[in-house]
């Protein structure tokens, strides 16, 4: 993906900034870099929590009905 070298542009009212106006691109790709974040910290969540193993059987008689 090309980016433009354009500075963001910075909003100011009353002599305080209040947004910010940049290329498309690059806010696109600061989503998807906030999004990959979260699913980091969500798979960081995970691996800090016990493991649970149970039977297959056990499994299965707790989703039959979802099959």
């Amino acid at each position: 993906m090309e980016h433009s070298l354009a500075t963001p542009e910075i909003v100011v009212r009353d002599g305080k900034p209040v947004a910010v106006i940049l290329n498309i691109d690059e806010y696109h790709e600061l989503l998807e870099k906030a999004e990959d974040l979260e699913a980091l910290k969500a798979l960081e969540a995970m691996r800090r929590e016990p493991l649970e193993f149970r039977s297959l059987d056990d499994f299965l008689a707790e989703h039959s009905q979802d099959v």
